[in-house]
């Protein structure tokens, strides 16, 4: 089997497609989606077409609103997702799915990927039997910011102090907290950096260098994701071997990318629009969860950082970019 092969571990049974209730003839459906980072590419390239081989598609039997704007503005975009009367919301990470939740405790929310806890932020019973209006895949990622932390403790070994850059509270706190609770573990100390905009990027790395940050843990974040060139060369120019959230993010500079398929994350939750369209209830539609990832260095920043990885690390990685 592919290692770089997407699984998903779904709680109480496969989510399998169902052909027996078609969608109604002659209606077109309406679909909203909200993210925080530019989503065009990924819509049109990934998401589409899956909705299209479902039996969904723009301008036949489905129309499309974008709503994408910075985490401050997600509230803003939410309301004006909801006015326009969606049969269905696409939300992509915890920011934009509860705000899309706070706009409207009725429509319908296919969670493209939450990185929290749903049942913790409120918006499931259980991941097999959601309950409630929203449904989708979860990823889990404060956890997977906390395997980040290890993976880069494994790479640069003599580094015994690590940033985190996070969004401020209350954004990205169980990632932020899961990482600092792994370098503690490893006998690391941490300073946690904040940034909800580039503008803000240049003071973090400056606090860094004052605090003699010595690697970078870069939390799970779409704006984040976003400016992962931007923040590679930053964090170049200050000396930090840095990981981060998708293997995609190494090709981007980051030295260690770790992270479920992304194009799967994109393509998977067409298919719980397509349930709900054909009239599935979002809480009777269990929550998935990726079981297998990806994970890609980047020698090129290795050298450049004056780093030699360890052969071994090498040899379990899906991608090397050189």
């Amino acid at each position: 089997m592919d290692r770089r092969q997407f699984l998903l571990a779904v709680p109480g049974g496969a989510l399998l497609p169902s052909w027996a209730s078609a969608q109604e003839p002659g209606r077109v459906y309406r679909m909203a989606v909200i993210s925080p980072a530019e989503a065009a590419i990924q819509l049109r390239n990934l998401m589409l077409p899956e909705l299209a081989r479902l039996g969904f598609v723009v301008g036949r039997n489905l129309t499309l609103t974008t709503h994408f704007g910075p985490p401050a503005r997600m509230p803003e975009l939410a309301r004006q997702a909801i006015a326009t009367k969606p049969d269905v919301v696409v939300a992509v990470s915890t920011v934009a799915i509860l705000a899309v939740k706070e706009a409207s405790s009725t429509v319908p929310i296919v969670m493209s990927f939450i990185g929290e806890d749903p049942i913790a932020k409120g918006l499931a019973d259980s991941l097999a039997r959601p309950g409630g209006s929203a449904t989708g895949v979860a990823m889990m990622a404060a956890q997977l910011d906390g395997k980040r932390a290890s993976l880069l403790h494994e790479f640069v070994p003599a580094a015994r102090r690590i940033a985190i850059l996070s969004g401020r509270p209350p954004r990205n706190v169980g990632g932020a907290e899961e990482a600092q609770r792994v370098a503690r573990e490893l006998g690391l100390e941490t300073d946690v950096f904040y940034a909800d905009e580039p503008a803000d990027y240049v003071a973090a790395f400056a606090g860094m260098r004052t605090a003699r940050s010595e690697a970078l843990v870069i939390i799970s974040a779409p704006d984040f994701f976003r400016d992962a060139a931007l923040l590679s060369r930053l964090a170049l120019e200050a000396g930090l071997p840095t990981v981060c959230e998708w293997a995609s993010m190494a090709r981007d500079g980051c030295l260690i990318g770790y992270g479920p398929n992304f194009a799967a994350l994109w393509r998977r939750p067409a298919e719980y629009v397509a349930r709900i369209l054909r009239g599935a209830m979002p809480g009777e539609l269990p929550i998935e969860q990726p079981t297998l990832f990806e994970f890609a260095v980047n020698l090129k920043t290795a050298k450049a950082l004056g780093l030699t990885i360890p052969k071994s690390a090498l040899q379990r990685a899906d991608e090397v970019f050189e």
